[in-house]
């Protein structure tokens, strides 16, 4: 019995109807359950228990969520932003994967058959991972800009998370608020071909066409509406990421100046409440950027 079947068996305990939960949806401004429920929560072990109010202080930490479907180059935008901004590169993946591989983890079963699947972690278990990965940032900070990390300030990028309501929802109440989220958005196609051409080299066991079909899926039904949402808001930074890395990093190097204040590594902090400025659906029509469609 694989640990999928395991929890499945768990919810069912609970109610006829909890062995399928349904794809999470946005909550109108205002209207969002502080508490989401989810049946995954059941699953993991206490270690993972988050706090009932936020770890970090929004005016001392800036978090900017990276999103995008899988092979959007989510990863390549970022490594450039750490070397121009000091920002602090956390890929919720990559912390996935570590944990799943370190001797004695408590998670390592359970993140396996997740990502086997295609599905998503229980947000427990990717949260906490998160929050310990940011407290161990801020304990020994970068040393450089000095200006970005001193006094209990710090500037993360966030990539591939949050991938679905709840999650997003949860790491506002018990880590602290994003101030706005970079959408990467290209065709699926253009996702295909990056991620089998990655594949060849990645060595990673779900860079292949079934799990790569799965993710997509995942994506559309998922994380997309957790995109919406955040529009609703004024929050997305919509970019088209299907022209050359450099053309996009342009783009990119563009949104985050007017949202720091053109801070860069060479210049001093601008704390999270004043870097949480918007673009309006105006801005964001005028980068074109393909709607991710379906898979099929």
């Amino acid at each position: 019995m694989t640990v999928i079947d395991k929890l499945k068996a768990v919810f069912s305990s609970d109610s006829p109807s909890s062995t399928s939960a349904p794809t999470p949806t946005p909550h109108p401004e205002g209207h969002a359950p502080a508490h989401p429920s989810e049946p995954d929560a059941k699953a993991v072990p206490e270690t993972a228990v988050l706090s009932d109010k936020p770890v970090f202080d929004q005016g001392k930490v800036t978090v900017i969520f990276v999103l995008g479907g899988p092979g959007a180059g989510k990863g390549t935008q970022c490594e450039r932003l750490v070397k121009d901004y000091g920002f602090k590169h956390l890929s919720a993946g990559d912390l996935l994967r570590e944990e799943r591989n370190r001797p004695g983890s408590t998670y390592g079963e359970l993140i396996t058959e997740y990502i086997k699947e295609g599905k998503i972690v229980p947000q427990e278990v990717t949260i906490k991972l998160l929050e310990n990965a940011m407290s161990s940032t801020l304990a020994s900070p970068p040393s450089f800009p000095e200006s970005a990390w001193s006094n209990g300030q710090g500037r993360f990028l966030i990539d591939g998370f949050p991938r679905k309501m709840d999650q997003a929802l949860k790491f506002d109440e018990s880590v602290v608020k994003s101030s706005f989220v970079l959408f990467f958005a290209t065709t699926e196609a253009i996702l295909l071909e990056r991620l089998l051409e990655r594949g060849k080299t990645s060595g990673r066991d779900d860079d292949n066409k079934e799990s790569i079909v799965k993710r997509f899926r995942t994506f559309v039904e998922t994380s997309m509406p957790v995109v919406d949402y955040y529009r609703k808001l004024g929050k997305v930074v919509e970019i088209d990421s299907s022209p050359p890395i450099d053309e996009v990093y342009q783009k990119v190097k563009l949104e985050i100046d007017q949202r720091l204040g053109g801070q860069s590594q060479s210049q001093g902090h601008v704390p999270a409440a004043n870097a949480t400025s918007t673009s309006t659906d105006a801005e964001n029509a005028t980068t074109g950027a393909p709607v991710l469609a379906p898979a099929v």
